[in-house]
């Protein structure tokens, strides 16, 4: 937490301004808009909220099928699931994990030859690192086939100058407790169509028709942030690029400390991509790290009660989607079984980052012969 964020729960608090809405939430979606650049945001109870109304205004139903990332979080996928879709999961590609074009392009060119064009493309800023949004665009652009843009990790990040969040027909963030910035719970959604933002708003406050009694129309759903998280979310909105800066300095520590160790190898941004760092993640091949694991890492940490964690598992691995049509290159599989997220918090101290950097050199050096 910031300076601030107090001082606007205590606002609303005195203006007895606590829920569903109140002057903090069009406050808070005004800050995130002039920050983003998008057109219109509207602020909601999570960022899985904010991509399954997206599906919705786009009109995905039952039995379509949206392409989505393999290599995220459930929450990118379950929202199709909601919507009595399918997802189809694609791979990654080696620059960045995110999405990989050409495999997306295949991927579309059989749904299609397979009779069921694609209603979306969902792509995933992995760990705040932007994916090819040119590439992405232009593909989905060339099939007609709107993006939905999975930036939940990636509040503060650009690709070319331009905020993530930005690019697709709707774009979705998160404020969750474990985000760069966070509301303790809650979302966005963003996009430059202001009829589909208010159209948004209103489902998400169970679409309630304009009358003076209670009569809906469509079915609704309750999905609106509350003044108060809004007015933590204001409060944090002042401190969002110090954050970015603070995740960036992990990165960077982590990086001069680690990166010269046989088998480490960090993500890199090419030029043009700018990462907010939200986690900062290795790779560990024991073939060329002395045999040592991801996973000897992770539990040398863990004894010494520091938490790290495996990368996301890719969701064409998860049981719950077996069923689903995934097309592979093997770069997330192989990813998960080396990645590693190590702590990236924005209030690591120096002593810290120095305990895992310790463990790290203990791990690490060559078995003495």
């Amino acid at each position: 937490m910031g300076n601030k964020e107090l001082e606007y729960v205590q606002e609303a608090f005195k203006t007895n301004w606590i829920a569903p809405l109140g002057p903090h939430v069009d406050g808070f979606e005004h800050d995130l808009a002039t920050y983003t650049g998008a057109g219109h945001v509207a602020a909601l109870s999570s960022g899985t909220a904010a991509l399954h109304l997206a599906l919705i205004l786009l009109g995905v139903g039952k039995d379509d099928e949206v392409i989505c990332q393999s290599l995220t979080f459930a929450a990118s996928a379950n929202p199709i699931v909601y919507q009595g879709a399918v997802p189809v999961f694609v791979d990654s590609e080696e620059d960045t994990w995110g999405m990989d074009p050409e495999l997306l392009e295949e991927a579309i060119k059989d749904r299609i030859a397979h009779g069921k064009k694609p209603k979306a493309v969902i792509p995933v800023h992995l760990y705040g690192m932007p994916v090819k949004m040119d590439e992405i665009m232009a593909i989905a652009a060339a099939y007609d086939i709107p993006v939905v843009e999975d930036a939940a990790e990636a509040l503060g990040s650009t690709f070319r100058g331009k905020a993530c969040g930005t690019f697709g027909q709707l774009g979705i963030l998160s404020f969750n407790g474990n985000k760069i910035i966070t509301t303790s719970g809650g979302g966005a959604l963003t996009g430059n169509d202001e009829a589909l933002i208010k159209k948004a708003r209103f489902l998400a406050t169970q679409a309630k028709d304009p009358a003076p009694h209670y009569q809906h129309s469509q079915i609704g759903y309750n999905y609106r942030m509350s003044n108060v998280c809004a007015g933590i979310g204001r409060g944090q909105m002042e401190v969002l690029n110090e954050r970015v800066a603070q995740r960036r300095a992990n990165h960077e520590y982590y990086l001069n400390q680690l990166g010269d160790f046989p088998g480490i190898t960090f993500v890199i941004e090419p030029e043009g991509f700018y990462s907010n760092r939200w986690l900062t993640t290795i790779l560990v091949n024991p073939a060329e790290s002395n045999g040592v694991t991801r996973e000897d890492l992770r539990l040398a940490l863990e004894k010494e009660n520091i938490e790290s964690r495996p990368l996301w598992k890719p969701m064409h691995l998860q049981p719950v989607f077996e069923a689903a049509p995934a097309y592979e290159n093997g770069t997330s599989e192989r990813l998960f079984d080396q990645g590693l997220c190590l702590p990236s918090g924005s209030n690591l101290t120096q002593n810290d980052l120095d305990r895992v950097i310790n463990i790290f050199n203990e791990v690490m050096q060559p078995q003495k012969v």
